[in-house]
């Protein structure tokens, strides 16, 4: 392995939180780091980004995307990529070869990328690990309608490779619709809104959410680590916005059950719920990538983005799997997603809890726990920044509010967090 210091990293960023953490962690050790990204991002404006460079953005045209990608890489002192975004794992995978002639990748192969991609498969994939998940299948399948169903993407990324209907870019579908028992939807509105065949899924009534981080070097995880979702962006759940580290001995094995049936390779994110029946932990999903809850994950002794690079560089021996317990963090922008969520939305599945109660629960947590994921005394340009720029993007969508729906695409996620970043 070549000298720590005076290494490039390159960063590929589209929005959210999840780049400034790398920015943060390599740049506190020493490397030089490249922020890559489509425009002016918050996270520039850390102390921590020592240049930045233009990239397409991953929705228009992949393949421009990686040929930019690729130039960066092949600069003599690049020496890896961090895949942040689903679409850069995507393309690392799928061009794994041309990408290896020129930096250190810890990426899995495109055929098991495309199992935790697609929740079909990967519910096949958890079935011969022995790993518990939701009963799972595409919606035009479903014959009975009289059970608690949810319906949303059948894949975590939208491309070619997967879906007919994209030709050259990349997108993502966040619609979810919670049914009700004996509702039967209208399967060719869903199919044309969401731009493929969603899947059917069982409703789990959950008792509590986790997340499972995790870098694996050919199957093997060497080190992962377990965080409860106390709040996430909406009271019917999705990311994690309030976290605490935590360790279940059932969680960890059936977190490392799926990941050695996976033969899994770098980075994963794995989503389950406790179900609060039979007290089984349920996968839900995998993402191949860095995850929204990576700040209090950092905090607790566990800088997964610098171990990615030492498994890539094929030094995973020096990683240190420990990490302190009960260390939780704040998204802000999260937590007060979560709270307009209770005014905006509502569920037959899942049962809306109290505003005033979930605002004085926020409030005293912020206070008894002041950690926050991007608000930094050491570095607090990026979510001031971040904050002007979230509530100038509000206002304007505000007064643009008869445009039209949200496209699909990742925008509507960054939304979510992007104020802090």
């Amino acid at each position: 392995m070549t000298s720590e210091k005076n290494n490039s990293v390159l960063i590929p960023h589209e929005g959210g939180t999840r780049g400034y953490h790398c920015l943060r962690s390599f740049g506190k050790r020493g490397f030089d780091t490249i922020l890559g990204a489509d425009g002016t991002t918050p996270g520039s404006m850390s102390r921590y980004c020592d240049e930045t460079v233009s990239l397409p953005s991953t929705e228009t045209d992949l393949e421009v995307y990686k040929d930019a990608l690729l130039e960066v890489a092949s600069r003599s002192d690049v020496r890896t990529i961090v895949p942040v975004w689903e679409a850069t794992a995507f393309v690392l995978s799928k061009y794994r070869d041309e990408f290896e002639d020129h930096v250190d990748l810890a990426v899995p192969s495109l055929d098991q990328l495309r199992t935790v991609q697609d929740r079909v498969r990967l519910v096949e994939a958890a079935e011969r690990a022995g790993v518990p998940a939701p009963e799972t299948r595409p919606l035009t399948e479903v014959e009975n309608w009289d059970r608690e169903l949810l319906v949303k993407s059948r894949y975590n990324l939208l491309t070619s490779d997967y879906v007919d209907s994209f030709s050259s870019g990349s997108g993502t579908s966040d619609r979810i619709e919670h049914l009700r028992v004996g509702e039967r939807p209208d399967v060719d509105e869903l199919v044309a809104d969401m731009d493929h065949v969603p899947i059917a899924q069982e409703f789990v009534k959950w008792r509590d959410e986790y997340m499972v981080g995790a870098i694996c070097d050919r199957g093997r995880p060497v080190a992962t680590i377990q965080l409860r979702q106390i709040r996430e962006n909406s009271y019917k759940g999705g990311g994690g916005v309030y976290r605490k580290t935590t360790y279940e001995p059932d969680l960890d094995r059936v977190a490392r059950d799926l990941l050695s049936e996976l033969d899994w390779h770098g980075l994963a994110c794995l989503e389950y719920m406790e179900d609060a029946d039979t007290g089984e932990f349920k996968l839900t999903e995998i993402n191949p990538r860095i995850w929204q809850s990576i700040g209090p994950s950092m905090r607790a002794g566990q800088d997964f983005p610098y171990y990615y690079w030492l498994v890539a560089s094929g030094e995973a021996d020096r990683i240190d799997p420990a990490y302190e317990l009960g260390v939780g963090s704040h998204l802000l922008m999260g937590e007060a997603q979560h709270l307009k969520s209770i005014l905006d939305e509502d569920s037959p599945r899942v049962e809306k809890p109290n505003f005033y109660a979930t605002l004085g629960a926020v409030a005293l947590s912020c206070l008894v726990e002041p950690r926050f994921d991007i608000l930094r005394f050491d570095d607090p340009a990026p979510f001031f920044y971040g904050a002007f720029s979230g509530i100038r993007q509000r206002l304007g969508s505000t007064l643009e509010a008869d445009s039209g729906p949200e496209p699909i695409g990742n925008r509507a996620e960054y939304a979510v967090d992007s104020a802090e970043e």
